[in-house]
């Protein structure tokens, strides 16, 4: 189980009945020249071309795709980071006249899915209008802007029902996002765009249900996060976390349990991430939190939040602080009250034993006589498609499901294994063998796969012997033979390279 932000999600409903498009006498969306007034959104044009994971010393067919930026002070223009994710080429468009420039990334956090783009020409942006930043209230109606094909600026309507904290679609990361309720349409800008309110910035569409005609939207809080940490000149950090896991404490026995006598309010933490911001302070596994601050925190694990009621305390650590800042902690350990300073990190993704998103890097591989040698990681697992989750190895998955539990105390750094065998002189025999996980090589202990090297320079009486986990527990191959096709297994499977480390 993964060291998630401390989350619990609820839904805040309006009090007035929503009152839907249809029911209203004027269009869903109007539609105008961009000329009419200065213009403040682009086209953002992708091409991308991911890697393989299946085959790592590989891309797959490269794809385009388009998207509106919003267009910010000092020339940049903010869109999702997974609309520049595995770029091979980037441009922005002038929506009216169709001049483009080429563009750079400058800042990307695929945890809070947002990305700032530059143009390579400094005054390809002159004359736009950037968008100032604001924060709508619950009820509002907001518009959503996309571009014609002509360019023609096209506002589709969209009313602001709720606000909860729910997952972002590449990490494992919870963030607020805004519930909005329009009638979108498809258009040649697909589904990268702006949310407006009174010609001001109030969020960035991140994903549209056209069967609810429900918009999921980044909201204000983490877009003015983002910006804010993009600004830092030391360099970009991204959003805090305390490291630690908590339940709902609903049931009487378990408040009886963890000596809670008054009160109805409270969490119960379940897992502290060893090291983490909460481990450091000195929280433990059956502590109570009552309250971050001055908020208290109730029984679910919300808190109030002035501008969208009741909201989980995910948001107050992520948006409500930075990294670096200390704030404190109101705990009950089996009836005493404790009050204690937590000093919030940014959890780096890329620091687990399996990375939960391996996006414009490519992954590391070695091969040797035919057996392809990887790092489990969660974009390997994302290879057997949008239901991965049921699809993959069931090992595999169990492993990136309970990895913080797992190898709490194990000194590995990566989990190696075998993804599958290309047939060859060298392994014949074993061409079946495909997704098990490799302990050691001729003796040595896989730590990551970096060890690998080390490890093949020593064959074992002239074997280089490989210890798995599962049928048959060892693989063998004569060293001699291995070295002797690697010109034949290169050209044989079109490899670039044996090994990228």
């Amino acid at each position: 189980m993964h060291f998630f932000r401390i989350a619990a999600f609820l839904i805040v409903s309006l009090n007035a009945p929503l009152l839907m498009a249809r029911e209203k006498s004027e269009p869903l969306a109007v539609a105008e020249n961009s000329s009419v007034s200065p213009v403040s959104v682009v086209r953002v044009n992708v091409t991308s071309q991911p890697y393989d994971f299946l085959r790592p010393w590989s891309k797959r067919a490269p794809f385009q795709r388009r998207a509106v930026g919003a267009v910010l002070p000092g020339s940049r223009v903010l869109t999702t980071a997974e609309q520049v994710a595995n770029a091979t080429c980037l441009e922005l468009e002038k929506p009216d006249s169709g001049e483009k420039s080429p563009a750079t990334v400058e800042v990307v956090d695929y945890e809070c899915d947002l990305a700032i783009v530059a143009p390579c020409d400094p005054k390809f942006l002159d004359g736009f209008k950037p968008l100032a930043v604001v924060e709508p209230a619950l009820g509002d109606e907001l518009a959503i802007w996309q571009l014609e094909s002509n360019g023609t600026l096209l506002k589709t309507r969209a009313q602001f029902t709720t606000a909860e904290v729910a997952p972002y679609p590449v990490g494992d990361d919870s963030f607020l996002v805004y519930r909005l309720a329009s009638a979108l349409q498809a258009r040649d800008s697909g589904f990268t765009l702006p949310v407006v309110k009174g010609g001001a910035l109030a969020g960035m569409l991140l994903r549209f249900d056209s069967r609810t005609q429900t918009a999921d939207v980044i909201s204000t809080p983490v877009i003015r996060h983002f910006l804010k940490a993009a600004a830092v000149k030391g360099g970009y950090v991204g959003f805090p976390s305390a490291g630690a896991q908590f339940a709902a404490l609903r049931d009487p026995q378990l408040r009886h349990y963890a000596g809670l006598t008054n009160g109805n309010g409270g969490v119960y933490i379940t897992r502290v991430q060893p090291g983490g911001p909460a481990d450091q302070a000195g929280i433990q596994a059956g502590d109570v939190l009552l309250a971050i601050g001055n908020d208290p925190v109730d029984q679910d694990g919300n808190y109030i939040d002035p501008h969208y009621g009741k909201v989980s305390i995910a948001h107050l650590l992520s948006c409500g602080s930075s990294e670096g800042a200390e704030i404190r902690f109101k705990l009950s350990r089996k009836g005493k009250e404790l009050s204690v300073p937590v000093k919030l990190t940014h959890s780096d993704p890329s620091q687990s034993v399996i990375e939960s998103f391996s996006i414009d890097k490519a992954p590391r591989y070695h091969i040797v006589g035919g057996l392809v040698f990887q790092e489990l990681s969660r974009q390997f697992l994302k290879e057997w498609g949008p239901e991965w989750t049921k699809k993959a190895p069931e090992r595999f998955l169990y492993f990136d499901q309970y990895q913080d539990e797992l190898f709490q105390n194990d000194p590995r750094k990566r989990i190696v294994i075998l993804s599958h065998v290309l047939p060859s002189p060298c392994t014949v025999g074993y061409e079946d063998l495909n997704c098990l996980v490799v302990t050691k090589v001729n003796g040595v202990e896989l730590k990551s796969l970096a060890d690998m090297e080390a490890a093949l320079a020593k064959p074992m009486d002239g074997f280089h012997r490989f210890e798995i986990q599962g049928h048959p527990g060892e693989i063998v191959l004569d060293a001699k033979e291995v070295e002797g096709i690697e010109s034949g297994l290169m050209q044989n499977y079109g490899l670039p390279a044996m090994k990228r480390l």
